[in-house]
């Protein structure tokens, strides 16, 4: 059985929902840790109140390279067995760019969700930017990480409309519950190698 280790900052809202689907045996993956880099992370004692081993490996302060703060996180990682054979990554709120080093050792084995249908508003402020545009439709997206930002290889999107009057909190909410939904159905879909990269696609068998 694959090893899952999830990466958080903050709450970790998706890291709960793919948490619960594990604990209702719908992902056949072991959650073997969640890592914060913020020792305060409100998500960190949801995890542990799940049963779920965590770990800081605290940036604020760091003094070293991205690279080396990668490194860190790696030997965590691979104490849990999250290994680039035997393990799978999620980023849940982690408010850090992942280092090259990180993503070419776990090639296709680090995924991300975003608030936005990729490649339409990568980086931050995603429902900003949708609203600024006068986007009709909104939603999230479940992707591969690579080395640029918000450009891996899409494994899934949930699309949300947009409403007359949305402000980002509303549009946030309604997205939000989408990505709860759509997330742990992307990490089923990996622990039962059902997805294969091809270039920049993802083929879902």
């Amino acid at each position: 059985m694959l090893n899952l280790g999830i990466l958080i900052s903050g709450r970790g809202s998706n890291m709960e929902s793919i948490l619960r689907s594990i604990k209702r045996k719908k992902i056949p993956i072991r959650p073997a840790v969640v890592i914060s880099n913020k020792p305060d992370a409100k998500g960190l004692k949801i995890a542990e109140s799940m049963g779920v081993s965590i770990e800081v490996v605290e940036s604020k302060g760091f003094a070293g390279s991205r690279a080396e703060y990668d490194k860190r996180v790696m030997k965590v990682l691979s104490e849990y067995g999250v290994t680039p054979k035997n393990g799978l990554v999620c980023l849940a709120g982690f408010m850090r760019i992942i280092s090259p080093e990180f993503v070419k050792r776990y090639k296709n084995r680090i995924i991300n969700i975003h608030p936005a249908l990729l490649p339409s508003f990568p980086g931050l402020d995603s429902q900003k930017q949708a609203l600024a545009y006068g986007a009709k439709y909104s939603g999230c997206t479940v992707h591969f990480v690579d080395a640029g930002m918000d450009t891996g290889p899409i494994i899934m999107q949930a699309v949300v409309r947009i409403k007359e009057g949305d402000t980002e909190e509303s549009l946030s909410k309604r997205i939000l519950r989408e990505e709860h939904r759509i997330y742990p159905e992307a990490v089923n879909l990996f622990a039962r190698k059902k997805i294969t990269v091809s270039g920049r696609r993802t083929i879902i068998s």
